[in-house]
């Protein structure tokens, strides 16, 4: 940015928020200029998505003001905000099903219109114009369901857009996005913040923040604690901010076992929808990573083995018996969990925390196996609560109240619960800080020392070298590549994720 002078789209001042006995934003302050993106970083429950909501309205401050472009904004009205000049996307993108794509980018907006008929051809033209202007060419007139997660993306980009919002906010945007995508949307910002547009950037990926942002702020419980120019930090001055102590090494320290353990379980010529002749075994004791391009079939792999899908053909056994479960409950009753990537819609259910930490073992808290035990279900619950180093307000919290990282914390409880033989981890970061990574690749890790055979899907390669003992290499649904630890460089990986040669 040099020595330019730039405006400033976003002041925050003194925002603080308690909620209960807990204070969740401390006096917290900071600014974004136009034309610039604004990292805003720390640890899951530190803050962040609680300060974002009340800039965007959803929640309501109890101390603190709020000026857009120069005007203060009355929070605790989205459509205020949004009016005021702030668009938000949000995690979970806010598209209507069943409406055209050039309907959501204009949705709670006039639209053209002649004696109150919409003139249809205006506007797909005008949306089409928005998406031009973020180098998208996209079929505005399809339903919105059909897109991408890059094009949905894009489009919440164009609804921007259209209210010529001074201010964006984009919460973990790259969390379901190739990294081709990945690059679609940067492309897209760098776009806007030609024309401007103030981006406030929400990421646990600390490499994303590196190449697309210009400023941080750091919260850690509730409170600022640094911020600066991006480019006068480090990655690892980040991490300690962040966490509050140095992460001197993210992936635990560990060695393959002198003898490997036997075969747990093994694919002969497995396909399905996506994938074809999949071969692989593995060992107790052992992690396989499953690399590969988004629709290289990796999750359709792990769906067949923990009976969420069905193999057309092929063969799994598992200690040397066939193996085909017809629903993830089946694999469950033979000890075989699988962690599924979306945890909102497909692991948790709107309940308490105490309810979806017991659904996977709700029958051995019974009285003889038929009679409820509250009693039992609330020693078991708060057992793994203080196992898994739960953070929030007790096991009677909703559970899409806790922040992302603990939300992926009971997932994985509530599937450990069980002692699985064979655990199977669709994307087990996602959305989540390095210091809860930290937690979770040594829960792996744990699992795989005392005897279970662990299979991991990720599309970061670094995670897939860091934790696994071996890797197998999807591509297009085949097996293109396989690894032992430390035989091939991200770059070879990465070559062999595309089909070619490393």
């Amino acid at each position: 940015m040099g020595s330019v002078e730039r405006s400033t789209v976003l002041s925050v001042a003194g925002i603080s928020k308690r909620y209960g006995d807990a204070l969740v934003l401390d006096d917290v302050s900071l600014d974004v200029a136009a034309g610039e993106v604004h990292a805003l970083l720390g640890e899951n429950g530190a803050g962040k998505s609680t300060l974002i909501k009340i800039v965007s309205g959803v929640v309501r401050p109890d101390a603190g003001s709020i000026d857009v472009a120069g005007r203060e904004l009355h929070p605790g009205s989205p459509h205020a905000a949004q009016q005021a000049g702030v668009s938000t996307l949000f995690q979970e993108l806010a598209t209507v099903p069943g409406l055209s794509v050039a309907e959501n980018v204009f949705l709670g907006r006039d639209t053209p219109s002649r004696a109150g008929v919409v003139r249809w051809k205006d506007l797909n033209s005008a949306a089409r114009e928005l998406f031009a202007s973020l180098g998208q060419s996209i079929d505005v007139t399809v339903d919105v369901e059909r897109l991408s997660p890059v094009q949905k993306t894009m489009t919440a980009l164009a609804r921007a857009l259209s209210h010529e919002s001074p201010l964006l906010i984009l919460d973990e945007p790259t969390a379901a996005l190739t990294d081709a995508e990945t690059e679609q949307l940067f492309a897209a910002i760098e776009r806007l913040q030609a024309r401007g547009v103030g981006v406030l950037y929400v990421s646990h990926r600390l490499e994303e923040v590196f190449r697309i942002a210009q400023r941080f702020t750091i919260l850690r419980n509730g409170r600022k604690v640094a911020e600066g120019a991006v480019a006068e930090t480090t990655v690892p001055a980040v991490i300690t901010a962040m966490a509050g102590r140095p992460i001197d090494a993210v992936f635990p320290a560990w060695e393959p076992a002198a003898e490997p353990g036997p075969v747990l379980l093994r694919a002969d010529g497995v396909s399905g929808r996506r994938i074809r002749d999949v071969s692989f075994e593995v060992r107790a004791g052992e992690v396989l990573g499953i690399a590969g391009l988004a629709g290289s079939g990796r999750s359709e792999l792990l769906r067949i083995i923990g009976g969420a899908s069905r193999a057309t053909a092929g063969t799994v056994t598992l200690d040397g018996a066939a193996f085909r479960p017809g629903s993830p409950g089946d694999a469950h009753r033979k000890r075989v969990a699988i962690v599924p990537q979306e945890r909102r819609t497909q692991a948790l259910t709107p309940d308490t925390v105490e309810r979806n930490l017991n659904a996977t073992t709700i029958d051995r808290q019974a009285i003889g196996g038929l009679i409820a035990s509250p009693r039992r279900e609330r020693a078991h619950a708060q057992g793994l609560w203080d196992r898994f180093h739960l953070r929030g307000h007790g096991l009677g919290q909703e559970v899409l109240t806790l922040s992302g990282g603990n939300q992926q914390k009971v997932v994985l409880a509530k599937f450990l619960a069980i002692a699985p033989r064979v655990l199977l981890l669709d994307e087990p970061t996602r959305g989540v800080d390095v210091s809860t990574k930290s937690q979770i690749y040594r829960l792996i890790r744990d699992q795989a020392e005392a005897g279970c055979a662990v299979l991991v899907v990720s599309s970061e390669l670094p995670e897939i070298m860091g934790l696994c003992d071996r890797v197998v290499v999807l591509h297009e649904g085949r097996v293109s590549g396989r690894f032992d630890r430390g035989a091939a460089t991200e770059e070879e990986l990465l070559h062999v994720c595309y089909g070619r040669t490393a």
